[in-house]
């Protein structure tokens, strides 16, 4: 959650990756918690099909206990790329973004992340780390 009132800084920009070898819920990223983080912003969810089978996915956040569905069955051609986002994706503080394959061995997802924090870091301060 951006809040007008504070200050966001770029914490720091990544990505996250999985290679879903099972059908369980997997966790693709989980946004930082703690003092001085409060959002991440998800720009981008590539699921890529390598094994020439038309596949599908399931994507979800679960905030605490609660779980929200943001694609459900969503399907996959075969030795094909698909994005998943059209705007950008914000995560709370905590909150976890889960992928799941319908079927083992045949999807990856990569998701490109930048972190928000409520204070500047330095780079003096990261050294301390």
């Amino acid at each position: 959650m951006l809040i007008t009132s504070i200050p966001q800084y770029i914490q720091g920009l990544t990505n996250a990756k999985v290679d879903l070898t099972t059908t369980d819920a997997t966790v693709l990223y989980t946004a930082p918690s703690g003092a001085d983080f409060n959002a991440s912003i998800i720009s981008s969810i590539l699921v890529s099909e390598d094994s020439g089978n038309a596949d599908t996915i399931t994507v979800t956040i679960t905030s605490g206990s609660d779980v929200f569905s943001l694609f459900k069955v969503k399907a996959v051609g075969a030795n094909g790329t698909v994005e998943l986002l059209t705007r950008d994706l914000i995560l709370e503080s905590a909150e976890i973004l889960k992928v799941t394959a319908a079927t083992a061995n045949r999807l990856h997802v990569v998701a490109s992340i930048q972190e928000l924090s409520k204070t500047r870091v330095t780079t003096s301060a990261l050294a301390q780390i």
